[in-house]
C-alpha cells in the first residue's frame, strides 16, 4: 500500500482543518502574535530576564531523541491514564495561566467548553478573568490553582469558594514567593486593562472587581501551607517542583501529586528546564504520587519524551491561549485536538500501544 492511498490513523485527521495554514502548535503561536494586543502579547510570551529558561525548556526536548520500537502491534492505541481516580482520555491537561480575556472575550469559560468537550483537565488559575462559578458550571473535569493571599481570612475564603463549587483538587503554586523580572512587560509598559479583573481575588477579600489586583499574595510560604491546605479535604497537587528533595517534602506533607515546573520560565531565569529536573524527580518520588510536568510542550513527540522519562501526564499553557487569541472555544479545541492526534500517531510509530509500555529506553 502506498502512502498516498495508507487510511489515516485513528483519530489523526488532517483533512478536518479548517483553516488549513494552521497545522501545528506553532502555526497557532505566530497567528496569535498578530491578533494580540502588543500588552497581552508580551504579558503571555515573556519569561523573566533573559528568557534563558523559556528557551530551554524548549531545547530541553531537542536534545532527546526517541528510539521506537517496532513489529508491535498498535493497530489500536490507548493513551488513556488514571489519575487522582479519574481516568483521563489523555495524559493532557491545561496549566494555569492568567487573564484569558485578554485573548478572548470569552476567555475561561471558552477555554473550560473546549476542555470539558475532551474529557481534559483543566486547571483554572487564582488570577483567572473568570468567576470559577462560572467555569464550574461549563462541567468537565476541573482542578483550581492556589496562591496563598496575604490575609488569612481571604486566604480562607478564596479555597473555601474552589472547594464549595465542585474543584476536584487543589494546585498549590510554590515557586512564587516574589513575582519574577519579566523584562517584555516593562519594555511595553504592560498593565492589565480596566475591562480585565481578577473576580475570584476580589470575591475572596470581599473588595469590588476593580479592586480585585490590588489584593496582596502571602510575602512568604512554608510546608506547613501544604498541610494546611490538604486539610480542605480535596488531593493537593504542588506545582512548581524542580528539587527532588522537594518532592519528597511535598509527600510528606500531604500533597496527592507534583508537578514538575519553572513557572514557563517567569520566574527564576537560568532555572533549570522542567524536562531536564523530570527524571530525578521521578526517581524520587518511586511511584508513590502521580508526577506532571509543564515546561515546552509544543508536539506530540514532545509529550512522549516527557511520558517515557516518567511523567504521568504532560500540561500546556501558552498553546492554549495562542488557540484562544485565535479562534476562542474552537481554537483551543483544535490545539488540544493537534496535540493529542499528534501524541496518539508518536505512540504508534513508536512502539507502544499504551502509555505502561513506554520507559525510558525509549529516549536517548
Amino acid at each position: 500500500m502506498s502512502e498516498s492511498t495508507r487510511p489515516a490513523l485513528a483519530g489523526f485527521q488532517p483533512e478536518r482543518v479548517e483553516d488549513p495554514t494552521l497545522i501545528n502548535l506553532q502555526d497557532y503561536e505566530f497567528l496569535a502574535a498578530e491578533r494580540l494586543t502588543p500588552g497581552a502579547l508580551a504579558y503571555y510570551t515573556g519569561g523573566a530576564n533573559d528568557e534563558r529558561t523559556v528557551a530551554d525548556n524548549r531545547a530541553a526536548f531537542g536534545r532527546r531523541r526517541i528510539v521506537p520500537r517496532v513489529l508491535r502491534d498498535v493497530s489500536h492505541v490507548d493513551p488513556s491514564v488514571e489519575i487522582l481516580g479519574r481516568r483521563w482520555p489523555w495524559p493532557i491537561w491545561i496549566a494555569p495561566t492568567a487573564f484569558h480575556k485578554l485573548a478572548h472575550p470569552d476567555g475561561e469559560v471558552a477555554t473550560a467548553r473546549a476542555a470539558a468537550a475532551r474529557g481534559i483537565t483543566m486547571v483554572l488559575s487564582t488570577s483567572a478573568s473568570t468567576d470559577l462559578a462560572e467555569v464550574a458550571a461549563v462541567g468537565g473535569p476541573r482542578w483550581f490553582q492556589v496562591y496563598l493571599l496575604a490575609d488569612p481570612g481571604a486566604r480562607l475564603a478564596h479555597v473555601e469558594r474552589a472547594v464549595a463549587a465542585g474543584y476536584e483538587a487543589l494546585v498549590l503554586t510554590v515557586d512564587l514567593p516574589r513575582v519574577g523580572r519579566r523584562e517584555r512587560d516593562i519594555r511595553v509598559g504592560f498593565t492589565v486593562p480596566p475591562e480585565v479583573s481578577v473576580p475570584n481575588i476580589a470575591a475572596a477579600a470581599g473588595l469590588p472587581l476593580a479592586d480585585g489586583l490590588n489584593v496582596a499574595f502571602a510575602d512568604h510560604m512554608t510546608w506547613d501551607d501544604v498541610t494546611w491546605l490538604a486539610g480542605f479535604g480535596l488531593p493537593v497537587i504542588v506545582k512548581g517542583i524542580l528539587h527532588p528533595d522537594d518532592a519528597r517534602l511535598a509527600i510528606e506533607h500531604g500533597a496527592s501529586a507534583v508537578v514538575v515546573s519553572n513557572h514557563g520560565g517567569r520566574q527564576l531565569d537560568a532555572a533549570i528546564a522542567s524536562l531536564d529536573a523530570l527524571p530525578a524527580v521521578v526517581e524520587a518520588v518511586d511511584r508513590r504520587v502521580a508526577v506532571l510536568m509543564d515546561g515546552g510542550v509544543r508536539r506530540g513527540t514532545d509529550a512522549l519524551i516527557a511520558l517515557a522519562l516518567g511523567a504521568t501526564a504532560v500540561g500546556i499553557g501558552r498553546p492554549v491561549l495562542w488557540g484562544l487569541a485565535v479562534n476562542g472555544e474552537a481554537g483551543v479545541g483544535h490545539v488540544l485536538d493537534l496535540l493529542t492526534a499528534e501524541l496518539e500517531l508518536a505512540m504508534a510509530l513508536a512502539g507502544a500501544p499504551s502509555l505502561t509500555d513506554l520507559g525510558a529506553e525509549y529516549v536517548i
